[in-house]
């Protein structure tokens, strides 16, 4: 990025070349204004005194800190964000954050530290390290970055932005492209300062969430649990202002801690529907298992919604499992321009946020919640030298995932007065409300069958599916439109048009069972979200409980099981097809057997019967063999396309891949090590001495097993005297010695046939924190008296069960 003063003479202000040389060609320069730039040695300064075109009030560019916070806490982090609005866009960038009445010549004018979210786009200025740039020149329209306010005592600072496009945007003293924020008061600790966001746009506008985990052993290899690695059911909504599910600086609701820590998106789901008039849809996606897979093994987790005028923002999140309170989501992601109209794309990498409920620094740290509550913060890579995000230099935290927000559809009027761009409405006003028939004249088509019966019987969302035949294709290099249609739908008596019958919401995800073994009772519930219009009651259920089995055998030879996920789609599209559902091991036998429980269960699911075969497929093959020789792995099948499709492409699938469980690997027996050696047994002629060791982990699944915990070997000091009187002398206090260290011994540690032993250890803490665990402790033999014949003088050993309370 740099340029020879030959190339262009900028050689009088180094710091300015960051922003200037991606578009030295463009820029609005010349010798003339350079020359009048004033010369200074000052730490910053020459930023800030760039000369270029400068235009007051420039509303397409904007700088915001989340939240639209007033005051700062001292320390706290803040994403801010610099962004243009469509069709507008920038190429670079610089970002300074100043104190209050501050030139900026001095390194003590400079407030706070930046932190970089994405390297990739973003980097520190190589001649003004305080400041912020672009990594490299390219088109874009957002930029973040984390800020720590400074320390108390700093007073106000102003977050100030320039942008590069065609010409160099002046830093601004006041406008969209400068920030002002005041230390808080202590008084005003725990208040959160919420957006004031007005909406003009007009209509509606329905966008697809995509979720891409990218949290791997790959990408974050410190620490990461090979095991149980997952993201949770994603839960979120379209909401208005007046409603907050989450944000940074603010404190989690039990809903957000459950989803935290636990996982599960019921509590939170329950929170927003009683928000119903503050919520337009309820956003969900499934849990992916594991964290990461390739999209061609399956797709990523993704779910539709809607916004308004008044319901104009979004919020999701999902926990990172296993981790103590860890999730990624965006907060109040507001989809409404200035211009009034909808935000095309949204595209956000995620980095891990503390929801401040668990006190816990690594992905499987005991269950330790932070009393009290804290704050919803950022993780950081300065958090705890034990984190797996942990970076001494304080370097940036790679990001676990990416999200992306695709408006796929507008309805109503749109009154924006200056559009994204041409290609985008006129995608928006193809065919949203329109019945005449599209197909191109080269296609020749059946007529459409009659639409199927709703894939559901109860108000729940279903599909139904209409077909048509592909006749001819007259000319090939034009495609022809798919011949099946599906279409949203609900059971009898759900329908919004007729007035004698209720609306009713969507059920609630069904609770956890109510026992962690055996038989128990879980429940659901859903809401009357629109009451007959005749005026009669509203008679169908608003709660339905059912029989739930978990963990059928509960004795010590059996497995503790989570329960049964959700199924999948089935496998077909119309016709005969399989579904599949999983669950995972909690916790292996107490007796050290095999787990023999199932993991996952496939069943047949009956699509709309099917009018045509658009390809003639072989047999699926037998499924390969598991791709490890212990633990998970995975396994494919083929099959063959025997006949190519009259008309058209054959768009099945001829491979399958699916997760398999072998036994659980082994795992060898684990020790301490060695102690030193004991002093020797004997203060003249022949003894011994001995040096133990201790068991740490008993061999498992068919390990190695444990060798052996104690050595001994011989010692000799010195001969003993000759002179009979003096060696009875000396026996007769060595006697007298062992007897009394024999009393004191006999006293302190329990007796065996043939050998001493030392006393028990203390009970070591509980493997488990409920669901049933165990403890051990240990007795060591202290003296083995030659004269023994016994095989039994050997270390001793205890365990006994703890916490064998449900979770």
């Amino acid at each position: 990025m740099r340029l020879s003063p030959a190339s262009l003479k900028l050689s009088r202000t180094p710091a300015l070349l960051a922003l200037a040389l991606p578009l030295a060609a463009a820029l609005a320069f010349s010798d003339e204004t350079l020359d009048k730039v004033p010369k200074s040695e000052g730490y910053c300064s020459r930023i800030l005194r760039a000369q270029g075109t400068r235009r007051e009030g420039y509303t397409e560019f904007s700088l915001r800190v989340e939240g639209d916070p007033d005051f700062y806490k001292p320390g706290t982090s803040y994403r801010v964000t610099l962004s243009a609005a469509p069709p507008s866009y920038f190429r670079g960038f610089t970002l300074i954050a100043l104190k209050e009445n501050r030139e900026g010549d001095k390194e003590e004018d400079h407030a706070g530290t930046f932190q970089i979210i994405d390297e990739e786009e973003t980097q520190f200025m190589s001649n003004c390290p305080v400041a912020v740039t672009e990594s490299t020149p390219r088109r874009r329209t957002r930029i973040q970055v984390f800020w720590i306010a400074p320390p108390a005592g700093t007073g106000c600072v102003i977050l100030k932005a320039s942008i590069v496009q065609k010409r160099i945007i002046y830093f601004q003293d006041e406008g969209s492209l400068t920030k002002k924020l005041c230390e808080q008061d202590s008084t005003f600790d725990g208040v959160t300062d919420k957006p004031i966001l007005d909406c003009c746009a007009c209509g509606t506008a329905k966008y697809r969430l995509t979720f891409y985990g990218n949290w791997s052993e790959k990408t974050h290899p410190k620490d990461y649990p090979r095991r149980a690695n997952h993201w949770s059911a994603i839960i979120g909504g379209s909401h208005s202002k007046n409603y907050v599910l989450w944000e940074y600086g603010g404190y989690a609701s039990e809903g957000v801690k459950q989803v935290a820590e636990l996982g599960s998106p019921v509590k939170m789901e329950e929170e927003i529907r009683q928000q119903s008039d503050e919520v337009l849809t309820v956003i969900k996606a499934k849990a992916q298992w594991p964290a990461w897979q390739p999209l061609n093994v399956r797709a990523a987790p993704s779910a539709e919604f809607s916004v308004d005028r008044t319901r104009h923002l979004m919020s999701f999140l999902t926990m990172m499992g296993p981790s103590p309170d860890w999730n990624v989501g965006l907060s109040a992601e507001d989809l409404c321009t200035k211009e009034c109209g909808w935000v095309q794309k949204v595209v956000q990498d995620l980095i891990p946020w503390d929801a401040g409920t668990d006190s816990g620094v690594t992905y499987e740290s005991p269950n330790k919640p932070t009393i009290p509550q804290e704050k919803i913060r950022p993780l950081t890579s300065l958090d705890h030298p034990q984190s797996p995000f942990y970076d001494p230099e304080g370097g940036s935290i790679t990001q676990v995932a990416r999200v992306v927000i695709e408006r796929i559809a507008r309805k109503g009027e749109q009154c924006n007065i200056v559009p994204d761009n041409v290609d985008d409405i006129v995608a928006d006003l193809a065919p949203e409300e329109k019945d005449e028939d599209d197909t191109p004249e080269t296609c020749i088509y059946s007529n459409w069958s009659p639409w199927s019966a709703c894939s559901s019987s109860t108000c729940d969302k279903g599909k139904r599916m209409r077909q048509r035949m592909l006749k001819a294709q007259l000319d090939l290099s034009v495609p022809c439109p798919d011949t099946q249609d599906f279409q949203p739908c609900m059971g009898p008596g759900c329908s919004d048009e007729d007035g004698s019958t209720c609306t009713m919401s969507e059920w609630i995800t069904w609770s956890p069972c109510s026992i962690s073994c055996g038989m128990g009772m879980r429940s659901r519930e859903r809401y009357v979200k629109q009451f007959p219009e005749d005026g009669s009651v509203c008679t169908l259920p608003t709660e339905e409980t059912e029989k739930c089995t978990v963990n059928e055998e509960c004795s010590p030879s059996s497995c503790l099981m989570t329960e049964w996920g959700e199924w999948d789609e089935c496998s077909a599209t119309c016709g005969m097809g399989m579904k599949k559902r999983h669950r995972m091991i909690k916790m292996s036998p107490a007796d050290g057997s095999m787990c023999k429980a199932e993991t996952s269960q496939a069943e047949k699911c009956m699509m709309p019967e099917c009018h045509t075969i658009p390809c003639l497929l072989s047999p699926w093959s037998e499924w390969s063999d598991c791709s490890v020789t212990c633990g998970k792995g995975m396994r494919t099948r083929q099959r063959m396309l025997k006949s190519l499709a009259e008309l058209g492409d054959c768009n099945e699938d001829l491979e399958q891949v699916e997760k398999c469980m072998l036994p659980e690997c082994p795992i060898d027996c684990e020790l301490t090590e060695w102690s030193q050696w004991s002093e020797c047994n004997k203060s003249c002629g022949k003894g011994h001495v001995i040096r133990t060791r201790m068991i740490q982990m008993e061999p498992q699944f068919g390990g190695a097993p444990c060798p052996e915990t104690v050595q001994r070997k011989k010692c000799r000091i010195r001969k003993c005297l000759r002179n009979p009187s003096i060696q009875k002398l000396r026996w007769r206090e060595a006697r007298e010695s062992r007897r009394s260290e024999q009393l004191k011994e006999e006293s302190e540690g329990e007796q065996f046939p043939g050998c001493r032993m030392r006393p028990w250890t203390a009970w070591s803490e509980c493997t488990k924190l409920c669901g049933g665990g165990i403890q051990e402790r240990y007795m060591t033999v202290k003296k083995r008296f030659k004269s023994s014949q016994f095989t039994s003088c050997k270390d001793k050993k205890e365990i006994r069960a703890c916490n064998v309370h449900p979770c």
